[in-house]
């Protein structure tokens, strides 16, 4: 890792439906879906497996994937008996999780889950992750070539989604890593250019929300230091900022570190990332452990736009929890399922 790197690596996983026969058959069990606010449990551990059922929308209007990692587990365990592990994964596979733009048809993929989440009136979370020089060279290093095959991607990514409703989270780390020192300074007038750029084309479709990724509570700080880079990526068209994407930082000292922020910025509003954060930061360790599949972390507060606070619009589950942080304390790569990481998560959810 970098230096004194206090952030995350996600990584970005390929979408693996999109287009074609593949859109059909998620919509089809989108579209099975119901209102109620939680899957209704097996009735036996031989019972047909169940796909997970959107939650009501005056608490959280984000599609819930029924074709999710964890859902598609949960259903193999509890068909051969292991209802204990099957009701644990069920944590996650019940929520909205964000899903992440890969590289190859961005078009196709975003299209695929817009249509999905419109099938049954909710929207789409989404992340694109693909700004040229990507985190620095670590564990999620990649993204897109130069400006321009950024520009054909995102214009792509946007074709996808349309009219249709969708909230998208962007480039998570990108403003941090710039401002923490990590993306050499030469990749900075062109980043800033890039983002202010995919601002603007995704503000201009009818039914997105953008929030600009500014790191977390502990990573660039004081809260003031991310103002600036916020106002030259264009967070005046924004809807607003995301916080503590893939990080465990709690949610109290999210909000204050947002609230700072926020009023650096005009009032504008924020989100949090909830999804590993319920026992808060692992203390007591190097800066690497504390970041990347720390032991004893928990699922955080559910996914949801009640957040009791009229600053922060959503907590939401942006990382997705049991996929790894990267190739540290024995995990898969970045963005690889770890079955055993998210049992522990679930487990560990007050």
């Amino acid at each position: 890792m970098y230096g004194s790197y206090t952030g995350r690596t996600c990584r970005a996983r390929t979408a693996r439906r999109g287009t074609g026969a593949a859109v059909a058959a998620l919509l089809l069990l989108a579209g099975c879906s119901s209102d109620s606010s939680s899957a209704e449990p097996p009735k036996a551990a031989d019972a047909p497996p169940r796909q997970p059922a959107q939650l009501p929308k005056s608490r959280v209007p984000f599609w819930v994937n029924p074709e999710s990692t964890a859902s598609k587990r949960s259903a193999e365990l509890r068909k051969d008996g292991s209802t204990g592990k099957a009701d644990l994964l069920s944590k996650i596979a019940a929520q909205p999780v964000a899903e992440w733009i890969g590289v190859d048809d961005p078009e196709g993929q975003t299209r695929g889950y817009t249509e999905a989440a419109a099938a049954v009136d909710r929207v789409a979370l989404l992340v694109l992750y693909n700004i040229p020089h990507r985190d620095c060279g670590q564990y999620s290093q990649g993204g897109a070539s130069d400006g321009n095959t950024y520009r054909d991607w995102l214009d792509k990514a946007a074709k996808g989604i349309g009219d249709r409703a969708a909230t998208v989270i962007l480039e998570p780390d990108a403003l941090p890593h710039m401002e923490d020192g990590c993306t050499p300074q030469q990749f900075h007038e062109e980043r800033y250019a890039l983002l202010k750029e995919a601002v603007g084309k995704l503000k201009a479709l009818p039914r997105t929300k953008v929030y600009l990724d500014a790191g977390n509570s502990s990573w660039v700080t004081p809260a003031d230091r991310m103002a600036d880079p916020l106002k030259r990526a264009g967070i005046d068209q924004a809807d607003g900022f995301a916080l503590n994407v893939s990080n465990f930082q709690t949610t109290q000292d999210n909000k204050e570190y947002g609230h700072t922020l926020s009023a650096l910025l005009g009032g504008k509003h924020f989100v949090i990332d909830t999804s590993r954060n319920g026992n808060g930061p692992l203390s007591g360790a190097d800066h690497e452990k504390s970041w990347c599949n720390p032991s004893g972390r928990a699922l955080g507060e559910p996914p949801t736009t009640r957040t009791g606070d009229a600053l922060v619009d959503a907590y939401l589950w942006v990382k997705r929890p049991g996929e790894s942080d990267g190739t540290c304390k024995g995990g898969p790569e970045a963005g690889q399922w770890w079955e055993r990481y998210a049992l522990e998560l679930a487990r560990n959810a007050k």
